[in-house]
């Protein structure tokens, strides 16, 4: 049960909210601890198969095997190094789009429902189609991470220039200010938090697309690994390049948190 803020000292105050921060991190941990646990556990007793499910020991010797020749940290880098490019060209991109849909509301209204339909799009679908296109190199990979990032970050800002309180912009207007003034000082600044918002969705959006991206264009990468292992029937390259994922995508997610916090 919560103890009734208004009834503490300051110092009781922190302490309570330090416990907490505590206590849920302990939770959290305990959780991560668990499930390993269970995992290994389940696999060293013969319940679930560790060649078809691999297990935690498994998996921390293929990350020691392939440290050892650094080919790991070679495939992370390239899946990092091609999400970071994505997610930096959907921001621009995303941010100069929507500008120019606020600036200009005529081709906003044209423009819209084909955005809503793009968005709608299952962008797996246009995985085949951009291989033929732009071949099956570093090329494809990118764009097919940033269509599925773009389209929702373009709606998602139009829409956060469109609902700033009107007052803000007639008072730059009242004081002889004209459309730039108006972007500059009140549109942009009063959607940062819009914009900081797109870019912890875009983080884990921007990796998902790479992987879907090195599924079907890529010789080296998370993604490459991930399907090259279940082909091959190396499931321990599998689970490790999943695991991976998931630390790098939280990795990710904190640092912009760090960064704008």
């Amino acid at each position: 049960m919560y103890p009734n803020n208004a009834n503490l000292t300051q110092e009781e105050f922190i302490a309570y909210h330090k416990k907490k921060k505590v206590m849920i991190t302990f939770y959290r941990i305990l959780i991560f601890i668990a499930f390993f646990g269970i995992w290994e556990l389940t696999t060293q007793f013969k319940i679930i198969d560790s060649f078809i499910f691999s297990s935690p020991s498994r998996i921390i010797r293929t990350f020691i095997s392939m440290t050892g020749d650094g080919s790991i940290f070679y495939h992370v880098g390239i899946t990092l190094a091609e999400t970071i490019v994505s997610f930096l060209l959907v921001l621009i991109l995303g941010i100069l789009i929507a500008v120019v849909l606020w600036w200009n509301s005529s081709i906003a209204s044209v423009i819209e429902p084909y955005l809503v339909v793009l968005n709608s799009l299952p962008k797996t679908a246009l995985a085949p189609i951009l291989i033929v296109w732009l071949g099956n190199n570093v090329k494809t990979i990118i764009v097919c991470a940033i269509s599925l990032a773009i389209f929702t970050t373009i709606i998602n800002l139009y829409t956060s220039f469109i609902n700033v309180e009107e007052d803000k912009i007639l008072l730059i207007k009242t004081l002889g200010g004209n459309k730039k003034d108006i972007l500059m000082k009140v549109i942009l600044p009063s959607s940062f938090s819009a914009i900081v918002s797109s870019m912890k969705v875009n983080i884990g959006l921007c990796l998902v697309g790479v992987i879907i991206g090195e599924f079907l264009a890529a010789n080296a990468g998370l993604g490459y690994l991930i399907i090259y292992g279940s082909q091959v029937f190396k499931l321990d390259w599998v689970m490790m390049s999943i695991i991976i994922l998931c630390f790098l995508a939280t990795g990710l997610y904190k640092l912009i948190d760090i960064i704008f916090r």
